[in-house]
């Protein structure tokens, strides 16, 4: 959508990335006069740095998308049909292996730099303002004071110090596993790949869970240069056997090569399309290791001045990306305050800031911290997902929902006891959740991959 009328209120954006060109680009189409700001030129932001995670998108963020008016790449990412789990206990016993279908959406991940890039370009041709210039707190304050409107979307990092941590929405003291993440080639995504996992076969997410030791994951796709491809994205506990492994990458060779031999050594059942991959050579960018502490943080922070300005994105809530809530939230908020922005008539003062980010909290925010929790294995949180899990193993009806609060992660924050749990299961599947558990067996040996490389017998 394009702004038919003369700006009469204006807004900075500070941040680049993939929710803050969002945002810019959907205030400037509800017609204000936006400034963008980023410490990197255009071309930098996409060929100079890492993507930022995966940023997997389910339906409820494509529709925050959508409302924008912006592309949701379903029409051009390789497709997620569903999310098939595999769990293993601390002896490496193989336990529960389940398929679930999304419902009525599909999920794509693509690159944050091709999406930030694109729209960042849409900015411009639409008349915004992109200044390259770092932004310190105090030149905060002075950008603050010539505007209607700031939203602050540097990150973890950069301005988010001046958003007090929430400590009752933030129970970690530090991160809850080390990361390591690279895009890659060499796979299709058609039913021969990951077929043992599921039917679907490379039109599924794979994850695996090893007790102790941390969770793996492969999807599909949209890089910026190599187009579909896929990704892995894996977790590492603290002082585990993988945490030692993610620490020694140092490329994107090393960190393919590190993730060949976790499979190798543990999570055999998918080897043979993990070794059918390449590295993204065009890309030296195409990996990236960390650590994130979950945090939540304040939706509103002064300048030194004293002027209110917003928090948006990893600003206002970093989460760990085991349940892929990190883009959803970001660009679900930022829909939410381009909206509320739209229609507003009065000053945008702390009490307004404060309003949305309430709002979003009790819409998203809230729901998406507690399933993170849940994908962590959060100790509060145990006993509830062992009889989720378990639950999916034995019926996929099951399966499709415990996935989908990946989609909607709201019907989970009122699942806060065993018993709660129980009505979950019984509401879904219309059975007795007692009874269903009662079926469950532990799997015994996961299928394994005869996945065969066309590129190995041409």
């Amino acid at each position: 959508m394009t702004s038919q009328r003369k700006s009469t209120r204006s807004a900075a954006v500070i941040g680049a990335g993939q929710t803050g060109v969002t945002a810019a680009l959907g205030l400037l189409d509800a017609g204000f006069d936006v400034t963008l700001y980023s410490d990197r030129d255009q071309r930098a932001l996409r060929d100079d740095v890492p993507a930022t995670g995966t940023a997997l998108e389910f339906g409820e963020t494509q529709q925050a998308e959508s409302a924008l008016g912006l592309d949701t790449y379903t029409a051009r990412a390789p497709r997620h049909t569903g999310l098939t789990v595999r769990i293993a206990g601390p002896e490496r016993e193989e336990l529960i292996a389940f398929d679930g279908h999304f419902d009525g959406y599909v999920g794509v991940a693509v690159d944050t730099r091709l999406k930030a890039d694109e729209r960042l370009t849409a900015f411009a041709e639409r008349g915004g303002r992109f200044i390259v210039q770092q932004v310190t707190p105090e030149k905060l304050g002075s950008i603050a004071a010539g505007v209607d409107l700031t939203l602050v979307a540097t990150g973890r990092g950069g301005l988010s110090e001046l958003f007090p941590v929430d400590e009752s929405r933030t129970p970690y003291s530090a991160p809850q596993r080390s990361l390591l993440t690279v895009t890659v080639t060499g796979l299709d995504h058609d039913d021969s790949v990951f077929a043992h996992r599921s039917r679907a076969g490379g039109a599924r997410s794979g994850f695996s869970i090893f007790a102790e030791q941390g969770e793996g994951w492969w999807g599909p796709y949209l890089h910026k240069d190599a187009g579909p491809s896929w990704a892995f994205l894996g977790w590492a506990r603290p002082g585990s056997d993988w945490e030692k492994r993610f620490a020694a990458a140092d490329s994107a060779d090393s960190a393919l090569r590190i993730v060949r031999e976790l499979y190798r050594d543990y999570i055999d059942w998918d080897l043979p399309e993990v070794q059918a991959t390449q590295v993204i050579a065009e890309d030296p960018h195409s990996w990236l290791k960390g650590a994130v502490r979950p945090v939540v943080r304040a939706g509103v922070g002064h300048t030194g001045s004293g002027h209110p300005v917003a928090s948006l994105g990893d600003t206002s809530a970093a989460y760990d990306p085991i349940a892929g809530q990190g883009a959803q939230s970001g660009l679900i908020q930022a829909q939410r305050l381009v909206a509320a922005a739209a229609v507003h008539d009065g000053p945008f003062d702390e009490e307004w800031i404060g309003r949305q980010y309430r709002s979003f909290l009790a819409a998203r925010g809230d729901a998406a911290n507690r399933v993170t929790r849940l994908f962590l294995g959060d100790p509060e949180l145990a006993e509830i997902g062992n009889t989720l899990f378990a639950a999916a193993a034995v019926e996929p009806r099951f399966a499709s929902a415990l996935v989908g609060l990946l989609h909607r992660p709201q019907p989970f924050l009122g699942i806060d006891s065993l018993d709660a749990a129980g009505r979950f299961i019984t509401e879904v599947t219309g059975e007795n959740a007692d009874a269903l558990l009662a079926r469950f067996e532990p799997a015994g040996r996961f299928d394994r991959s005869t996945f065969t490389s066309s590129l190995a017998t041409a």
